[in-house]
């Protein structure tokens, strides 16, 4: 995998799995914050299974697409779009009325010192979406950050463990939880709540991150020590699927990969790879924010790129210079400042 259009293609492959779930869906979707990292391939990838099924449903995306050749490039795969600012009420307001929401749209990077901008995305405006859409069913993506920091050999976090998030992003985020239980309670809205941590794509995500530093010569902190992952594709299909899973008050479920995975083993894995000799800082940690995501692949099933999949993937695509975005995820963050 070499080019943007092989990413793409596997990225937004449905499986089987999901082209049968489709057909349980009654309605449209439509997708809040389609211009994300993850948005366009969830919707291409819902698109073409609506396709491959036969089914007469929209996938219909929303952002600002204030930038850039998003909107132009998601019409010509299929999927409508409508142009707006979400926290202007009269323009969500203005939205069409869809059984099924997808809501994405949110904020984390440059929280420090824009906390106000970070509460209104993360926990006002999920309220006016409640609102707006109660007659609907909603997945709302959320983080496993709302969980506090475990201890690596004990168990990672379940959805049973209470929240206790470290920092205001991860408070904003346990914010959006509160807010639409509240909505869904009162308007018995069916809801699940997303907690995902940490998704992987070729052009960014912890691996490229710690090829990259592999690659570079730079060293690798190994404060936070453990990582868990899942495969965009992965995370994007656990998504659209979770729309048959919806119930009031909402179902929590974490969403990442099965392994609890060592920083050190991965960059030595990288290390093979690219015969370079990693560099490190600092000691790993007892704790790290790790979940446990049995109950996603109870109802899901395993992820279908395994992780030795993705390290292959990242250091062939890092190794021809592909795409990356240059946007770290702040993994080793054990502070909770984004």
């Amino acid at each position: 995998m070499r080019t943007i259009a092989e990413l793409e293609d596997f990225l937004t492959k449905p499986s089987s799995q999901l082209i049968n779930d489709l057909k349980l869906v009654e309605g449209d979707i439509l997708i809040l914050g389609v211009g994300g990292k993850m948005g366009p391939t969830l919707a291409k990838m819902t698109k073409r299974a609506i396709a491959q099924a036969g089914l007469d449903k929209k996938v219909i995306g929303v952002s600002r697409f204030s930038s850039g050749s998003l909107k132009e490039e998601l019409e010509d795969f299929g999927i409508e779009t409508i142009a707006v600012d979400l926290l202007n009420d009269e323009q969500l307001q203005s939205l069409p009325d869809v059984k099924n929401i997808i809501l994405m749209a949110g904020n984390k990077f440059g929280t420090a010192g824009n906390e106000h901008f970070t509460w209104a995305m993360n926990a006002y405006l999920p309220g006016r979406i409640a609102e707006k859409f109660k007659n609907s069913r909603i997945v709302a993506f959320s983080s496993g950050n709302i969980y506090p920091l475990t201890n690596v050999v004990s168990g990672n976090c379940s959805e049973e463990t209470a929240a206790s998030p470290i920092g205001e992003y991860a408070q904003s985020c346990l914010g959006r939880e509160r807010v639409l239980t509240n909505f869904s309670r009162n308007n018995e809205t069916p809801m699940l709540l997303f907690r995902l941590n940490y998704a992987i794509d070729m052009r960014y995500g912890v691996l490229v991150e710690i090829a990259e530093h592999v690659l570079e010569g730079n060293a690798i902190d190994l404060t936070m020590g453990s990582v868990n992952v899942i495969w965009q594709g992965d995370a994007n299909e656990y998504a659209v699927r979770s729309l048959l899973h919806c119930d009031t008050p909402p179902k929590i479920v974490n969403v990442t990969g099965p392994e609890t995975i060592s920083v050190r083993w991965l960059a030595e894995e990288f290390g093979m790879r690219f015969e370079k000799k990693p560099l490190f800082v600092n000691e790993e940690q007892p704790t790290a924010l790790l979940n446990n995501a049995s109950k996603a692949h109870q109802l899901f099933g395993y992820p279908k790129v395994t992780l030795q999949q993705m390290i292959d993937m990242t250091a062939e695509w890092l190794t021809h210079k592909g795409e990356t975005y240059n946007k770290p995820t702040h993994f080793q963050e054990r502070k909770g400042a984004f």
